[in-house]
Parts: structure tokens; C-alpha cells; sequence
């Protein structure tokens, strides 16, 4: 079994507007990870993801892509062991 990772993303770009939150809760539970997403002031979508560290690597790979409509031109990825994440994977507002 992998280790636990726990990362916090913010991607820019084409990110709102297209379903982006609604398309990562789905693929986050899917892959069996806590955490959240959210949309940010400045038009970019804030996503925590724990679990597995083989999944949150196949998350973050997804999330460079997204949702059909989304155009992602760039990813900040932190890991954050400070942070505890939720207990299942929601969409918090705005």
C-alpha cells in the first residue's frame, strides 16, 4: 500500500465556468482521496487531495487536463503535511 500524500493545487487558467469543481470532486472520489475543491476570487480553482500517493499523482495528472471545456495553462502543487483533510472529498462555496 502506498504512503499518504497530501497536497494543495491551485490551477489557473480556463478553470471556472466549466463544471472544473463538479469534474474533480468526481474523479477525487473515484480515486478514494479526502479533501476539497473550491473556486478563488482571482478565477482560479483550490483543490486539497490526501490519500494514497500513487492516487494524488493521478489526480494531479488529471487536473492538468481537466474537464472538456477547461484549458489549464499552470499548476502550483505544495505538498502539506501541516494540513489534516476533511473526511471525504466536497466542494466548498466560493
Amino acid at each position: 500500500m502506498s504512503a499518504t500524500r497530501t497536497v494543495s493545487i491551485i490551477v489557473r487558467g480556463r478553470v471556472q465556468g466549466v463544471s472544473y469543481r463538479v469534474w474533480t470532486r468526481s474523479e477525487a472520489r473515484a480515486r478514494g482521496l479526502r479533501g476539497f475543491v473550491r473556486n478563488r476570487d482571482d478565477g482560479s480553482v483550490e483543490a486539497l487531495f490526501s490519500g494514497p500517493a500513487d492516487a494524488v499523482a493521478a489526480m494531479e495528472t488529471a487536473c492538468r487536463s481537466g474537464p472538456p471545456g477547461a484549458r489549464v495553462s499552470d499548476m502550483d502543487v505544495r505538498e502539506r503535511d501541516d494540513l489534516a483533510a476533511p473526511e471525504g472529498f466536497e466542494i466548498l462555496r466560493d
